[in-house]
């Protein structure tokens, strides 16, 4: 096997927010030894959720075990997960920043399942996955991610489910979302249906797609294959996506709180 050096687009704060849950989890748990240290069990969760690099690969590289490897990625995840704010934390937040309204979208996490697994079958991305919702403020930056629905389950039911609207009309905000919540409530804005439009209408269509836009990009990953998507719950199948999900969520947030990156001679200390 050949070896090279690579570059990972994360901060160091976003690695350090991994490592402190890491250290505070073997603390409380009493954890005596590990083949690597908090810091190094982060960078390889994060290899391996972000660039998708395989058990086998990343568990070479970091000298550990490929069983090791799966644990450690297992336990990051969870940990990261319950860091992921619930949708009132994420509203409030909206409210501070003095924003008018928030993005509400869907996206289907692919999974593994066979044929005849007819509930996870998604008919509008004619694939097996997931239902995951999410609320975006209004530069797309994600504020909430949802636990996972079948694949089948249509974005107003999920949204019916989790109460999004409900929270976006209590928190004095508005939502803006696609065709696919036409009908689920009036404090969520959806373009106009049909062909053969008015003007008006499609000079509101037009505006209401301006204000959407940023929230396509809430998770692009999990459309097109790239990190989050190619290598968490499209190999471990649809029990492990609401919690891959919401770690990738909490991950992506401090990073967009994050300082600008260190130079590589400040990343000695790590494999």
């Amino acid at each position: 096997m050949l070896f090279y050096r690579a570059a990972l687009s994360l901060s160091r704060r976003t690695l350090n927010l991994a490592a402190r849950a890491i250290r505070a989890h073997r603390k409380d748990t009493g954890s005596r030894w590990r083949r690597l240290d908090p810091a190094q069990q982060a960078l390889l969760a994060g290899v391996h959720l972000y660039k998708g690099e395989t058990f086998a690969q990343v568990s070479v590289g970091f000298e550990a075990g490929t069983t090791t490897a799966w644990r450690y990625v297992r336990e990051t995840t969870a940990l990261l997960a319950e860091q992921a704010p619930a949708l009132e934390q994420g509203l409030r937040r909206a409210r501070r920043k003095g924003w008018a309204y928030v993005i509400v979208d869907g996206t289907l996490i692919s999974c593994d399942r066979v044929a005849a697994d007819r509930p996870f079958s998604s008919g509008k991305h004619q694939q097996h996955g997931m239902n995951i919702q999410v609320v975006a403020a209004p530069d797309g930056e994600p504020l909430w991610t949802s636990w996972s629905l079948l694949g089948s389950v249509h974005d107003t039911r999920a949204a019916r489910v989790w109460k999004i609207a409900e929270h976006i009309k209590a928190s004095g905000l508005l939502g803006v979302g696609d065709k696919g919540y036409v009908g689920l409530s009036d404090a969520v804005l959806c373009p106009f249906k049909g062909r053969g439009k008015p003007q008006w209408k499609k000079d509101a269509d037009s505006g209401h797609a301006k204000l959407r836009s940023p929230g396509e990009r809430v998770s692009p990953s999990s459309r097109t294959g790239a990190s989050y998507a190619g290598c968490g719950a499209a190999r471990t199948g649809p029990e492990r996506s609401s919690e891959l999900r919401s770690s990738f969520n909490s991950a992506k947030q401090d990073e967009k709180r994050s300082m600008p990156e260190p130079s590589p001679r400040d990343l000695n200390s790590y494999p």
